[in-house]
Order: C-alpha cells, then sequence, then structure tokens
C-alpha cells in the first residue's frame, strides 16, 4: 500500500513539473514591455514635432555564406539605438526591419518612442529568424528637440563548430 502511495505521489509530481516547465514562450511580451516602458504615452505636441527627421540604414546579417554560397550559417543580431545626449530625450518614430530583396518584414513600433538621455534600447533578430537574409537591414526615423548625435550599431553573434565568432555594422545617415 505504501510503494504505491509513492509511486501515486511521484506521479503527480512529475505531471505538475512538465506543465510547470511547459511554459508558452513570453518573447512577444518582453518586446511589448519594452516598448510600452519608452511609449510617450501622449500625443506629441506642437514644440517636440521635429523641424527635421533623421533616416538612418543600419546593416544586418540574419545570415552569412559559409564556404559555398549554398551554404548558410545563421547568426543571431542585435539593434542597439543609443542615445549619447546626457541632457536631451531622442525621439523614434519608425523601426522597420527589411530582408534582402527589400521587402518590409516587420515594423517594430507602432507610435513614438523616446529615449531618455544615456538611455538604449536593444531589438534582437533571432538566430532561427532567416526572414532577413544576408542583405537585411532596419531603417530607423528619428528626431530630438536639440542637436543630437545617436549611436546605431548592430551586433551579430554565430558560430562554426566549436568557435563563435561576432561582428557590428554601423548605422549611415541617408539623406534624401
Amino acid at each position: 500500500m505504501k510503494s504505491k502511495s509513492i509511486l501515486y505521489l511521484t506521479t503527480i509530481v512529475t505531471v505538475l513539473l512538465l506543465f510547470h516547465s511547459c511554459k508558452e514562450n513570453q518573447k512577444n511580451d518582453a518586446t511589448i514591455e519594452i516598448l510600452d516602458e519608452h511609449a510617450l504615452n501622449r500625443k506629441v505636441d506642437q514644440k517636440e514635432n521635429p523641424s527635421k527627421i533623421h533616416e538612418v540604414y543600419v546593416p544586418i546579417y540574419s545570415d552569412i555564406y559559409n564556404q559555398t554560397r549554398d551554404s548558410r550559417t545563421l547568426l543571431t543580431a542585435t539593434l542597439s539605438i543609443r542615445n549619447t545626449s546626457s541632457k536631451d530625450s531622442l525621439f523614434i518614430n519608425k523601426i522597420d526591419y527589411f530582408n534582402t530583396q527589400g521587402d518590409l518584414v516587420r515594423s517594430y513600433i507602432d507610435q513614438t518612442i523616446y529615449l531618455r538621455p544615456m538611455e538604449t534600447i536593444d531589438y534582437v533578430i533571432e538566430q532561427q529568424d532567416d526572414s532577413g537574409g544576408s542583405g537585411a537591414n532596419f531603417i530607423i526615423h528619428w528626431y530630438g528637440k536639440k542637436k543630437l548625435n545617436p549611436l546605431f550599431q548592430a551586433v551579430m553573434v554565430g558560430g562554426l563548430g566549436s568557435q563563435a565568432f561576432s561582428f557590428t555594422t554601423e548605422g549611415v545617415n541617408v539623406e534624401d
């Protein structure tokens, strides 16, 4: 009788542990938290309305060629947007991700967000996400109340066998 109770209790604990470990992936919730944290939560008033919106192009490599054109290595890419001002906020009203063919893959924001002085925000293209390709890129529109010099970078990380590697790219201003 005692061994049946122990078996029953062990089964219940095992089932509970399985249910607990099978949590749904909360990747999207984390993104929403970041966006909510940076949302203006109000209309941009006329004084904040940008006289000049700057456009930046940031190259991203979600995969790279490995030995031949038919062999690719998938990478994790992080877009890092850094407000380098110690006094003024940086406003961003567009963060769009495009694939190698120039097609819009996704828009990361649907309203203006801001970064406080010296603040950074990151967006991650996960390794399994091969929708961008070797020529993927971000287009970012930003402005400030005063002259700012924000930093837009991407960090790519990957591995081949037991060797890991990483490299960075810098955003460039796009002039109309």
